[in-house]
Protein backbone atom coordinates (compact mmCIF):
# COMPACT_ATOMS: atom_id res chain seq x y z
CA UNK A 1 0.00 0.00 0.00
CA UNK A 2 1.47 3.55 -0.96
CA UNK A 3 1.70 6.20 1.78
CA UNK A 4 0.78 9.51 0.42
CA UNK A 5 4.16 12.04 0.53
CA UNK A 6 2.24 14.74 2.16
CA UNK A 7 1.29 12.32 5.27
CA UNK A 8 4.63 11.23 5.53
CA UNK A 9 6.65 14.13 5.41
CA UNK A 10 4.87 16.23 7.92
CA UNK A 11 8.30 18.03 9.13
CA UNK A 12 7.78 19.56 5.70
CA UNK A 13 5.77 22.76 7.42
CA UNK A 14 9.27 23.68 9.58
CA UNK A 15 11.24 24.14 6.55
CA UNK A 16 8.98 26.49 4.57
CA UNK A 17 9.71 30.08 4.11
CA UNK A 18 13.73 31.19 2.82
CA UNK A 19 15.13 30.56 5.68
CA UNK A 20 14.20 27.23 6.64
CA UNK A 21 14.71 25.92 2.86
CA UNK A 22 17.71 27.86 2.79
CA UNK A 23 18.92 25.84 5.80
CA UNK A 24 18.42 22.53 4.95
CA UNK A 25 19.54 23.26 1.32
CA UNK A 26 23.40 24.40 2.49
CA UNK A 27 23.54 21.32 4.50
CA UNK A 28 22.76 19.63 1.71
CA UNK A 29 24.76 20.96 -0.96
CA UNK A 30 27.84 20.99 1.97
CA UNK A 31 26.63 17.08 2.05
CA UNK A 32 26.80 16.37 -1.95
CA UNK A 33 29.96 18.08 -2.52
CA UNK A 34 31.91 14.90 -0.90
CA UNK A 35 31.92 13.04 -4.41
CA UNK A 36 30.44 9.64 -4.47
CA UNK A 37 29.88 9.64 -0.86
CA UNK A 38 28.41 6.03 0.97
CA UNK A 39 24.70 6.61 1.81
CA UNK A 40 22.76 4.47 4.19
CA UNK A 41 20.49 1.79 2.71
CA UNK A 42 16.32 2.66 3.74
CA UNK A 43 13.53 0.87 3.33
CA UNK A 44 10.20 1.23 1.31
CA UNK A 45 7.07 -0.15 0.85
CA UNK A 46 6.94 -2.36 -1.90
CA UNK A 47 4.80 -2.02 -4.66
CA UNK A 48 1.84 -3.79 -6.54
CA UNK A 49 -0.04 -4.41 -9.82
CA UNK A 50 0.67 -6.43 -13.06
CA UNK A 51 -1.37 -5.89 -15.37
CA UNK A 52 -0.66 -4.86 -18.66
CA UNK A 53 1.04 -1.28 -18.61
CA UNK A 54 -0.48 1.92 -20.71
CA UNK A 55 1.02 2.92 -23.88
CA UNK A 56 2.81 0.69 -26.76
CA UNK A 57 6.64 -0.18 -27.33
CA UNK A 58 7.82 1.18 -30.45
CA UNK A 59 10.48 -0.57 -32.60
CA UNK A 60 13.03 2.17 -34.24
CA UNK A 61 14.82 1.07 -37.42
CA UNK A 62 18.26 2.81 -36.40
CA UNK A 63 21.74 1.40 -34.84
CA UNK A 64 22.99 2.92 -31.66
CA UNK A 65 25.81 5.03 -33.48
CA UNK A 66 22.90 7.14 -35.60
CA UNK A 67 21.54 8.35 -32.91
CA UNK A 68 18.34 9.46 -34.61
CA UNK A 69 15.99 8.59 -31.61
CA UNK A 70 18.35 8.90 -28.43
CA UNK A 71 15.16 7.59 -26.60
CA UNK A 72 14.92 4.26 -28.61
CA UNK A 73 17.06 1.45 -26.04
CA UNK A 74 17.61 -2.36 -26.02
CA UNK A 75 15.13 -4.39 -26.24
CA UNK A 76 14.10 -6.02 -22.80
CA UNK A 77 15.80 -9.28 -21.59
CA UNK A 78 16.15 -11.27 -18.39
CA UNK A 79 19.11 -12.79 -19.36
CA UNK A 80 22.27 -13.06 -17.69
CA UNK A 81 25.62 -11.65 -19.13
CA UNK A 82 28.98 -10.10 -17.58
CA UNK A 83 27.96 -7.14 -15.54
CA UNK A 84 24.89 -8.47 -14.09
CA UNK A 85 27.05 -11.27 -12.62
CA UNK A 86 29.81 -8.76 -11.25
CA UNK A 87 26.57 -7.01 -9.69
CA UNK A 88 25.67 -10.85 -8.05
CA UNK A 89 29.15 -11.56 -7.12
CA UNK A 90 29.41 -8.39 -5.16
CA UNK A 91 26.19 -9.13 -3.53
CA UNK A 92 25.23 -5.18 -3.75
CA UNK A 93 23.67 -3.23 -6.71
CA UNK A 94 25.86 0.25 -6.60
CA UNK A 95 23.97 3.40 -7.54
CA UNK A 96 24.80 6.88 -8.41
CA UNK A 97 21.69 9.04 -6.92
CA UNK A 98 21.13 12.34 -5.86
CA UNK A 99 20.31 12.88 -1.91
CA UNK A 100 19.19 16.79 -2.16
CA UNK A 101 16.63 16.67 -4.69
CA UNK A 102 13.27 16.66 -2.65
CA UNK A 103 10.83 13.98 -4.40
CA UNK A 104 13.58 12.21 -6.38
CA UNK A 105 16.32 11.41 -4.20
CA UNK A 106 16.63 12.72 -0.26
CA UNK A 107 17.38 12.43 3.04
CA UNK A 108 14.15 12.49 4.85
CA UNK A 109 15.15 13.36 8.34
CA UNK A 110 11.34 12.94 10.07
CA UNK A 111 10.97 9.13 7.98
CA UNK A 112 9.07 6.85 9.54
CA UNK A 113 11.89 4.25 10.30
CA UNK A 114 15.05 5.10 10.97
CA UNK A 115 16.92 8.10 11.01
CA UNK A 116 17.75 9.82 7.51
CA UNK A 117 16.22 7.58 5.60
CA UNK A 118 17.40 7.89 1.60
CA UNK A 119 13.18 8.56 -0.37
CA UNK A 120 11.99 9.71 -3.25
CA UNK A 121 11.15 8.37 -6.48
CA UNK A 122 14.22 7.46 -8.08
CA UNK A 123 15.47 5.66 -5.15
CA UNK A 124 12.21 3.62 -5.35
CA UNK A 125 13.51 2.95 -9.14
CA UNK A 126 16.87 1.60 -7.79
CA UNK A 127 15.40 -0.71 -5.08
CA UNK A 128 13.12 -2.25 -8.50
CA UNK A 129 16.49 -2.91 -10.23
CA UNK A 130 18.25 -4.17 -7.20
CA UNK A 131 14.92 -6.24 -5.92
CA UNK A 132 15.00 -8.07 -9.66
CA UNK A 133 18.89 -8.51 -10.14
CA UNK A 134 19.55 -9.68 -6.16
CA UNK A 135 16.20 -10.59 -5.01
CA UNK A 136 16.21 -8.11 -2.32
CA UNK A 137 15.41 -4.57 -2.76
CA UNK A 138 17.72 -2.77 -0.25
CA UNK A 139 20.69 -5.08 -1.44
CA UNK A 140 21.91 -1.56 -2.86
CA UNK A 141 25.29 0.78 -2.18
CA UNK A 142 23.62 4.68 -2.49
CA UNK A 143 26.76 6.80 -3.61
CA UNK A 144 25.76 10.51 -3.81
CA UNK A 145 27.09 11.63 -7.05
CA UNK A 146 27.21 16.01 -7.94
CA UNK A 147 25.98 16.72 -11.43
CA UNK A 148 28.82 17.56 -13.25
CA UNK A 149 30.64 13.70 -12.21
CA UNK A 150 27.37 11.79 -13.15
CA UNK A 151 29.33 10.33 -16.52
CA UNK A 152 32.57 10.19 -14.66
CA UNK A 153 31.32 7.63 -12.20
CA UNK A 154 30.40 5.42 -14.67
CA UNK A 155 33.35 5.43 -16.89
CA UNK A 156 35.52 5.36 -13.59
CA UNK A 157 33.17 2.07 -12.45
CA UNK A 158 32.78 3.47 -9.47
CA UNK A 159 29.30 2.89 -9.80
CA UNK A 160 26.81 0.58 -11.81
CA UNK A 161 23.99 2.23 -12.77
CA UNK A 162 23.54 6.31 -12.09
CA UNK A 163 19.43 6.69 -11.46
CA UNK A 164 19.21 10.57 -10.92
CA UNK A 165 17.28 12.61 -12.91
CA UNK A 166 19.63 11.86 -16.07
CA UNK A 167 18.42 13.09 -19.21
CA UNK A 168 18.93 11.06 -22.22
CA UNK A 169 20.34 12.38 -25.39
CA UNK A 170 22.50 11.91 -28.58
CA UNK A 171 26.00 13.94 -26.78
CA UNK A 172 25.63 11.73 -23.84
CA UNK A 173 24.88 8.13 -25.29
CA UNK A 174 28.45 8.71 -26.77
CA UNK A 175 30.18 8.05 -23.27
CA UNK A 176 27.03 6.22 -21.65
CA UNK A 177 24.35 3.71 -21.99
CA UNK A 178 20.88 4.42 -21.18
CA UNK A 179 17.56 2.28 -20.42
CA UNK A 180 14.36 3.36 -22.14
CA UNK A 181 12.82 6.56 -20.36
CA UNK A 182 11.37 6.65 -17.18
CA UNK A 183 9.59 9.90 -17.12
CA UNK A 184 8.86 13.02 -19.05
CA UNK A 185 10.26 16.69 -18.32
CA UNK A 186 11.65 19.54 -19.06
CA UNK A 187 13.68 22.54 -18.56
CA UNK A 188 11.39 25.61 -16.70
CA UNK A 189 12.42 28.63 -15.09
CA UNK A 190 12.15 28.97 -11.47
CA UNK A 191 12.01 32.78 -9.88
CA UNK A 192 11.21 34.32 -6.76
CA UNK A 193 6.69 35.24 -7.04
CA UNK A 194 7.73 39.28 -7.02
CA UNK A 195 9.81 38.99 -9.82
CA UNK A 196 9.55 40.47 -12.80
CA UNK A 197 11.03 37.35 -14.90
CA UNK A 198 7.99 35.98 -16.29
CA UNK A 199 9.45 32.58 -18.05
CA UNK A 200 12.15 32.05 -20.52
CA UNK A 201 11.71 34.80 -22.57
CA UNK A 202 13.29 38.00 -22.89
CA UNK A 203 12.46 39.40 -19.78
CA UNK A 204 15.74 36.98 -18.95
CA UNK A 205 17.75 39.86 -20.23
CA UNK A 206 20.68 40.84 -18.00
CA UNK A 207 19.55 38.65 -15.31
CA UNK A 208 21.69 36.32 -13.30
CA UNK A 209 20.91 32.59 -13.92
CA UNK A 210 22.32 29.81 -12.22
CA UNK A 211 22.86 26.57 -13.97
CA UNK A 212 23.99 23.05 -12.82
CA UNK A 213 27.28 22.32 -14.32
CA UNK A 214 27.21 19.09 -17.25
CA UNK A 215 23.16 19.76 -17.35
CA UNK A 216 21.01 20.10 -20.48
CA UNK A 217 19.82 23.27 -18.62
CA UNK A 218 23.22 25.19 -19.37
CA UNK A 219 23.24 23.74 -23.23
CA UNK A 220 19.42 25.09 -23.41
CA UNK A 221 20.89 28.63 -22.16
CA UNK A 222 23.99 28.33 -24.55
CA UNK A 223 21.72 27.98 -27.55
CA UNK A 224 19.36 30.96 -26.58
CA UNK A 225 19.98 33.07 -23.63
CA UNK A 226 17.94 36.16 -24.28
CA UNK A 227 20.74 38.34 -22.75
CA UNK A 228 20.59 36.59 -19.74
CA UNK A 229 24.09 36.17 -17.77
CA UNK A 230 24.22 32.54 -17.06
CA UNK A 231 28.80 31.91 -18.14
CA UNK A 232 31.42 32.27 -15.64
CA UNK A 233 34.15 34.39 -16.60
CA UNK A 234 36.48 31.15 -15.73
CA UNK A 235 39.60 33.64 -15.09
CA UNK A 236 39.91 33.09 -11.70
CA UNK A 237 38.27 36.42 -10.79
CA UNK A 238 35.06 35.34 -9.22
CA UNK A 239 34.04 34.32 -5.81
CA UNK A 240 32.44 31.19 -5.05
CA UNK A 241 29.14 33.07 -4.04
CA UNK A 242 29.05 34.57 -7.82
CA UNK A 243 29.83 31.33 -9.50
CA UNK A 244 26.58 31.13 -12.04
CA UNK A 245 27.37 27.23 -12.92
CA UNK A 246 27.46 25.26 -10.14
CA UNK A 247 28.32 21.40 -9.32
CA UNK A 248 25.01 20.68 -7.63
CA UNK A 249 21.14 21.89 -8.69
CA UNK A 250 20.72 22.48 -5.02
CA UNK A 251 23.38 24.88 -5.18
CA UNK A 252 21.56 27.47 -7.26
CA UNK A 253 18.36 27.12 -5.01
CA UNK A 254 21.15 28.58 -2.15
CA UNK A 255 21.96 31.32 -4.47
CA UNK A 256 18.65 32.23 -5.52
CA UNK A 257 17.23 32.20 -2.07
CA UNK A 258 20.59 34.37 -1.01
CA UNK A 259 19.89 37.06 -3.73
CA UNK A 260 23.05 35.82 -4.99
CA UNK A 261 20.87 34.72 -8.67
CA UNK A 262 17.88 36.46 -10.05
CA UNK A 263 16.99 32.83 -11.50
CA UNK A 264 17.68 29.50 -11.94
CA UNK A 265 16.73 27.31 -15.12
CA UNK A 266 16.82 23.34 -14.54
CA UNK A 267 14.24 20.39 -14.91
CA UNK A 268 10.49 21.61 -14.18
CA UNK A 269 10.43 18.26 -12.58
CA UNK A 270 13.36 19.50 -10.21
CA UNK A 271 12.45 23.04 -9.80
CA UNK A 272 8.31 21.62 -8.66
CA UNK A 273 10.49 20.11 -5.35
CA UNK A 274 11.97 23.15 -4.97
CA UNK A 275 8.75 24.95 -4.83
CA UNK A 276 6.53 22.46 -2.72
CA UNK A 277 8.75 23.49 -0.11
CA UNK A 278 9.30 27.52 -0.39
CA UNK A 279 6.17 29.64 -0.83
CA UNK A 280 8.57 32.70 -2.16
CA UNK A 281 9.54 30.80 -5.19
CA UNK A 282 7.83 29.01 -8.36
CA UNK A 283 7.94 27.71 -11.90
CA UNK A 284 7.41 30.89 -14.32
CA UNK A 285 5.44 29.99 -17.94
CA UNK A 286 2.85 27.20 -17.87
CA UNK A 287 4.82 24.75 -19.16
CA UNK A 288 8.41 23.99 -20.17
CA UNK A 289 10.33 25.01 -23.08
CA UNK A 290 11.98 21.47 -23.59
CA UNK A 291 10.95 18.04 -23.69
CA UNK A 292 13.44 15.74 -22.29
CA UNK A 293 12.89 12.08 -20.89
CA UNK A 294 14.78 10.70 -18.03
CA UNK A 295 16.76 6.96 -18.53
CA UNK A 296 18.71 4.85 -16.18
CA UNK A 297 22.87 5.34 -17.10
CA UNK A 298 25.23 2.35 -17.29
CA UNK A 299 28.85 2.01 -18.72
CA UNK A 300 29.10 2.45 -22.61
CA UNK A 301 28.25 -0.75 -23.82
CA UNK A 302 26.62 -2.75 -20.71
CA UNK A 303 24.49 -4.50 -23.15
CA UNK A 304 22.90 -7.08 -20.51
CA UNK A 305 22.75 -4.72 -17.68
CA UNK A 306 20.50 -2.54 -19.98
CA UNK A 307 18.51 -4.91 -21.30
CA UNK A 308 17.97 -6.02 -17.66
CA UNK A 309 16.69 -2.27 -17.01
CA UNK A 310 14.92 -2.08 -19.48
CA UNK A 311 13.02 -5.57 -18.81
CA UNK A 312 12.54 -4.05 -14.63
CA UNK A 313 11.09 -1.39 -16.42
CA UNK A 314 8.66 -3.34 -18.29
CA UNK A 315 7.16 -4.87 -14.92
CA UNK A 316 7.47 -1.35 -13.52
CA UNK A 317 5.02 -0.20 -15.47
CA UNK A 318 2.62 -2.77 -15.79
CA UNK A 319 -0.72 -2.22 -14.06
CA UNK A 320 -2.25 0.60 -15.14
CA UNK A 321 -3.44 3.01 -12.54
CA UNK A 322 -1.93 0.87 -9.97
CA UNK A 323 1.39 0.36 -11.75
CA UNK A 324 4.51 0.59 -9.29
CA UNK A 325 5.27 3.71 -11.73
CA UNK A 326 2.08 4.79 -11.13
CA UNK A 327 2.43 4.54 -6.90
CA UNK A 328 5.68 6.01 -7.12
CA UNK A 329 4.24 8.70 -9.12
CA UNK A 330 1.79 9.30 -6.53
CA UNK A 331 3.80 9.12 -3.62
CA UNK A 332 6.40 11.50 -4.77
CA UNK A 333 5.71 13.59 -7.75
CA UNK A 334 1.85 14.32 -8.00
CA UNK A 335 1.64 17.47 -5.59
CA UNK A 336 4.12 19.26 -7.55
CA UNK A 337 3.50 17.58 -10.92
CA UNK A 338 -0.16 17.14 -10.99
CA UNK A 339 -2.14 15.66 -14.01
CA UNK A 340 0.29 12.43 -15.60
CA UNK A 341 -1.79 9.92 -16.17
CA UNK A 342 0.92 7.23 -17.19
CA UNK A 343 5.14 6.80 -17.84
CA UNK A 344 6.17 7.74 -20.94
CA UNK A 345 5.58 4.45 -23.33
CA UNK A 346 9.05 2.73 -24.12
CA UNK A 347 11.01 3.08 -27.25
CA UNK A 348 13.20 0.38 -28.56
CA UNK A 349 16.28 -0.11 -31.33
CA UNK A 350 15.15 -3.15 -33.95
CA UNK A 351 19.09 -4.16 -34.15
Amino acid sequence: MTRKRTGRWSARGGLRGWGGVTGMAVACAVTASLTLLPLSHGGADAFGGDASGPGTAQAVQTRADDCTDPEASLPPKSDSGPNIEKIRQRGKLIAGVDQNSFSWGYRNPAADKGKDKLEGFDIDLVRAIAENILGDRDAVIYRAIPTNQRIAALENDKVDVVVRTMTINCSRLKQVSFSTAYFQAGQQVLAPKDSTITGFDKSLTGKRVCTAEGSTAYEALEKQSFGAVFKDPHDGTEADEDRLTVPNQLDCLVRLQLGEVDAIVTDNALAAGQAAQDPAVELKDDKPFTTEYYGVATKRGANDLVARVNQVLVDYRKGGANSRWMQSYRNWLEDGLPGISAPPAPKYRSN
